[in-house]
């Protein structure tokens, strides 16, 4: 096995399971530290200069000494630099002109991207993850904007500065992940508007973000963004009226957002919506008065919506391109009606799952 493919599976994989494919186009999972250390191994094997996928492990402040060595600059387009918690974010220079993915893992309280980010001109995706047991600060993320090619960014268990602040542009920046992370920040204080920060994104994925209570609207104003997935975000209480402005919306997922009470009648307006998922939204009583507006609508996921007893507006009868409505039995019967109308409709009853670690700790 070449350290390209045990390295490449420790942050993302395609998952091409019927089961799943309703969630999640791709997921991340982590990597047992044996394979982690012969991909190091196999990696060191080359060259320094040499080496297209360059992994290095730093323990305390103990850099390798090519590092500490003035050499010609790496050619090595994957770079990842693992670090502990005794690291002291003291970085020395190197030259990673040709790095396209950079891969930053630590275990500190207080972490700043390194200063030579500023001189990665062809990188195009950047992966922090805090391996620590409390949330991170991250330092230095005004690099970012020198970087002009930078398209996706995936962030785990830190505390986010304002992103569009002092002002901060990330205009290659198409896709955004936040797992686990303090986002409270992040769209606070701004001196532009978000749109003018991120002005091509067209995808946000937060999962587990805990103190995110309200869709901050500035992210309503970016209108080229296709898809929108807020799962697992239980203190989430509110989806602004603004959303409706996203004209361009594909895909709006809102899994196990158990605090959030009603979907906004706005998004009447997102005519080219094709899938919505509010599977396992507790606290959810009703479909939007004017759901069937949702013309593209093909996929509708709202199994475990356990408050949903009422029947359905009548505009539901109006989602004439829906296909698949995957639900419980009790939300199934529902359907039938509805059925009667909408001729290809396929309603698929799914299982009860025991699993309940989706659900947040205050539950138990």
């Amino acid at each position: 096995i070449s350290s390209k493919h045990l390295f490449f599976c420790s942050f993302s994989r395609k998952d091409t399971s019927d089961h799943l494919r309703k969630y999640y186009s791709e997921d991340f999972v982590l990597q047992h530290d044996l394979l982690r250390e012969l991909a190091v191994h196999q990696s060191s094997q080359e060259p320094i200069e040499q080496t297209k996928r360059l992994i290095i492990d730093i323990r305390g402040n103990n850099l390798p000494n090519w590092w500490m060595e003035k050499r010609q600059p790496i050619s090595a387009h994957l770079l990842s630099i693992s670090t502990d918690e005794m690291f002291s974010s003291s970085w020395c220079n190197i030259e990673p002109s040709a790095v396209e993915v950079l891969v930053l893992n630590f275990q500190t309280k207080n972490y700043k991207l390194p200063e030579f980010v500023e001189k990665m001109y062809k990188l195009k995706v950047l992966i922090v993850t805090n391996y620590g047991f409390f949330h991170a600060e991250l330092g230095n993320f005004q690099l970012l904007e020198s970087v002009p090619y930078l398209e996706k960014i995936r962030l785990e268990k830190v505390s986010i500065p304002s992103l569009c602040k002092d002002p901060i542009q990330l205009r290659s920046l198409k896709k955004i992940s936040l797992f686990m992370c303090n986002i409270g920040q992040a769209f606070r204080n701004c001196t532009i508007q978000v749109s003018d920060a991120l002005p091509n994104l067209m995808e946000i994925n937060m999962d587990y973000c805990n103190d995110l209570v309200e869709l901050p609207v500035g992210l309503c104003d970016i209108v080229c963004l296709k898809k929108l997935s807020i799962t697992n975000c239980h203190k989430l209480s509110a989806l602004p009226e603004e959303i409706g402005k996203l004209e361009n919306l594909e895909v709006l997922r809102l899994k196990s957002c158990t605090d959030l009470p009603e979907l906004p009648e706005s998004i009447r307006s997102l005519h080219k919506l094709s899938i919505l998922d509010i599977s396992d939204c507790l606290s959810i009583r009703k479909l939007p008065k004017h759901i069937g507006e949702l013309h593209n609508l093909k996929k509708l996921h709202m199994e475990g919506c356990l408050r949903l007893r009422n029947h359905f507006p009548p505009s539901t009868w109006d989602l004439d391109q829906l296909e698949l409505v995957t639900c419980d039995e009790e939300r199934a019967k529902l359907w039938e009606p509805v059925k009667d109308f909408l001729t290809n409709l396929q309603v698929e009853v799914v299982g009860k799952d025991n699993n309940l670690n989706w659900l947040p700790l205050q539950d138990f």
